[in-house]
């Protein structure tokens, strides 16, 4: 329970209340719909859509790793947060002024609001060995989820009320060319409940304060260094190449489901509604697989979430009915949160924490080019079999190589190892 009552993680905590409105609002629940409904016109809207996520997902795997060892040398990992919210939240806010079918552009200013938000976790993640102790990881970093859930949820909720009156008993109906307002409001949520963060966390795994010439240049050199000393990194390289296949999976299915949904011909309020009961479920749902985790092991509780996972991407291609989606959103809800916190917990123990941007910064790496992947896939799965059904399907790859690759990562080598470079950095 420290956890939930250390004010600093607290603070942490409210980001993820803060940028989930972004998650849910624009990423799963309304850009994929309004872009097929609104910008982009053509029936398959798989194609730009999955081909837009890729991109986005480029630009963080070169940024990532690069940026996270400069911001461990000069002390930046709140600064650049900043920058990265200040784009992300700015880009999402334009999305509401860009008029009917404007896709390309539309498409672009959403690439760049992902950029901002993929961006700025690179250097929340790595803050959470700054409000944490080892022994508290996984709850710390399932509060932040279930803060993210609950505040995404209603962030949803209210886009939700405002989008689909009607579901609600309220005579009115929301003209599509309004419903882009929703995008005005993710943002304002977004940098308002941001705020905690900047005003009562302060970076504590500094190794020196330098100035931001002097950081880049060693950060640089610390990355080369990072690439020669590899092969001494064996369970952190093992966990990053499983994490790179199985969060693809998770990505894939969060970023591509509205799209797949309506492609199969379930209306839009349908749609909506259970990402809204994802919201809520996988709230209390991410607490309780961290005390999972805590019991049984963050890396057995991964794996048992992959399961479920493989389990969710077939139910999905057999979909034929709204009720079929709202069954596959809670159990989504349920392991969803848990196979992200985990995740980020085992991860933030196998590594040094005077150096949490740079590794962290792989480690978002990873996440986005597992967002290039996915989406890629099911793409051009798409385009040649001319189903989204099998779309859907082909995503199960990822997650079987992710949990092979998951099960040989041995957990104990890994902590003493990040023991042993945090004496010698």
């Amino acid at each position: 329970m420290s956890a939930l009552l250390n004010k600093r993680a607290v603070a942490w905590a409210f980001y993820d209340w803060a940028n989930s409105a972004y998650a849910t609002i624009v990423m799963t629940a309304f850009f994929p719909i309004i872009f097929g409904t609104y910008w982009y016109t053509q029936e398959n809207t798989t194609p730009p859509l999955g081909f837009a996520n890729a991109v986005a997902g480029l630009v963080i795997v070169i940024l990532a790793p690069v940026l996270g060892a400069v911001a461990d040398r000069g002390g930046l990992k709140k600064h650049f947060l900043l920058a990265f919210l200040c784009v992300g939240a700015t880009s999402v806010i334009a999305l509401t002024f860009i008029g009917q079918d404007n896709w390309l552009l539309a498409l672009t200013i959403y690439v760049l609001s992902f950029i901002g938000f993929a961006g700025a976790n690179v250097f929340y993640d790595a803050m959470l060995v700054d409000v944490s102790s080892r022994e508290k990881l996984d709850m710390t970093s399932a509060l932040g989820y279930a803060f993210g859930y609950i505040g995404g949820g209603l962030a949803l909720l209210v886009c939700v009320i405002y989008a689909s009156p009607e579901k609600f008993g309220i005579a009115k109906t929301t003209p599509l060319s309004d419903l882009t307002y929703v995008f005005l409001f993710a943002g304002v949520w977004w940098i308002i409940f941001a705020a905690p963060m900047f005003l009562s966390v302060k970076e504590t795994h500094v190794n020196k304060s330098l100035p931001i010439g002097v950081a880049i240049k060693q950060g640089f050199q610390q990355l080369a260094h990072t690439f020669r000393e590899i092969r001494r990194l064996k369970v952190i390289v093992t966990f990053l190449l499983a994490y790179w296949f199985y969060i693809d999976g998770v990505d894939t299915i969060i970023l591509m489901a509205g799209d797949y949904g309506r492609n199969i011909g379930f209306a839009r309020g349908d749609l909506i509604m259970a990402f809204l009961v994802t919201q809520f479920v996988a709230f209390p749902a991410a607490i309780i697989y961290g005390k999972i985790g805590e019991k049984i092991g963050a890396k057995s509780a991964i794996l048992i979430a992959i399961v479920i996972y493989i389990g969710i991407t077939i139910y999905g291609s057999m979909m034929t009915q709204p009720r079929d989606f709202y069954i596959l959103a809670i159990i989504v809800g349920l392991v969803m949160g848990g196979i992200q916190s985990l995740s980020r917990s085992l991860y933030a123990r196998l590594i040094p924490a005077n150096r949490s941007a740079e590794f962290f910064g792989f480690y978002n790496m990873l996440g986005k080019f597992a967002a290039i992947l996915g989406p890629l896939l099911m793409g051009l799965t798409s385009y040649f079999t001319g189903s989204p059904r099998w779309a859907i399907l082909s995503v199960i790859i990822f997650f079987v190589i992710g949990g092979i690759l998951l099960s040989r990562v041995n957990v104990n080598e890994g902590i003493s190892m990040a023991h042993s470079l945090e004496k010698t950095n």
